[in-house]
């Protein structure tokens, strides 16, 4: 495989359906492509530590969301802010890069994203890593009990959603069951504070938060995809995540006997202080799978 003697980072904008998407790259063109989606409240930003590890001997592409991180924010009247249109935009956006075979990094949000991407596009896909996305209810935390009643009813529960965007809920995404808080940026999650207090974030965090219910709905029908097309998948999960817990990374085991799960002593954000483990544990998966 063709190594690269540079893990710069470059950093990109393309008008993508009226948006502009903002994205990082790396790495060397024709080398076999990463594309790393990224969870909420972050953006492309939670992969600078994994970007330069991967960097010399793939290539990497890391978009932000429209609503999060440099990608534009237009207002929900619009943009319609679900996952089925997440998925579309991120969908263009490889298009119009000519990436069409790629390897898939979901992460939290990135996961619905990602599968609607591979049910569209089954023949574009190389290898899943998986890390901390759910598709198994078994997974869901016991917070999501109080997510189902905004699901019900979003004005009857405002308080879920002061809940989900609050500091607090922020920096526990992070440090929530963590070993090692001394590997934890606070910067992180105070930048993510300051990405959702801007106007109009509440809006748009509400719309998805309201449209996750769809990914649920959909775990199904993503299981199935699994069984039928078998890709090679690696999963690497944070064990201590309150949020997708561990049983939702075990689950991926019943339609992926092949695939190599991994429990880290990790949180949500599990790059945050298990990069390296990671990184390594995606050299040897890739290596076997793409080589």
């Amino acid at each position: 495989m063709l190594e690269s003697t540079s893990a710069t980072t470059s950093y990109h904008r393309v008008m993508v359906d009226g948006t502009s998407i903002f994205y990082r790259e790396a790495g060397p063109k024709n080398a076999p492509t990463i594309v790393l989606l990224h969870g909420y409240p972050s953006s492309s930003r939670e992969f600078d530590t994994l970007i330069p590890l991967l960097a010399t001997r793939y290539h990497l592409v890391a978009p932000d969301f429209p609503g999060f991180g440099q990608s534009d924010a237009p207002p929900p009247s619009s943009y319609t802010y679900t996952f089925d249109h997440l998925a579309q935009t991120t969908n263009h956006l490889l298009e119009k890069l000519g990436i069409d075979r790629y390897n898939l990094y979901l992460h939290d949000y990135g996961g619905p994203v990602g599968f609607r991407i591979m049910l569209a596009h089954p023949e574009r896909v190389q290898a899943l890593v998986i890390q901390n996305a759910n598709a198994y209810r078994e997974g869901l935390g016991v917070k999501w009990t109080g997510i189902a009643q905004y699901w019900a009813d979003p004005k009857a529960h405002p308080e879920v959603l002061d809940t989900f965007m609050s500091p607090a809920a922020n920096e526990q995404r992070h440090t929530a069951g963590t070993s090692h808080p001394e590997r934890y940026n606070p910067d992180t999650w105070t930048d993510e504070d300051a990405h959702l207090s801007r106007p109009g974030q509440r809006d748009i965090q509400g719309a998805l938060l309201y449209d996750y219910q769809t990914n649920v709905a959909a775990y199904p029908a993503w299981q199935s995809w699994l069984r039928e097309h078998k890709p090679p998948t690696l999963v690497v999960w944070g064990r201590n995540d309150p949020s997708f817990i561990a049983a939702g990374g075990e689950a991926f085991g019943r339609d992926l006997p092949a695939a190599e799960i991994h429990l880290l002593d990790a949180g949500h954000f599990a790059l945050d202080e298990q990069v390296d483990e990671i990184a390594s544990l995606m050299q040897v998966f890739l290596k076997k799978h793409l080589d």
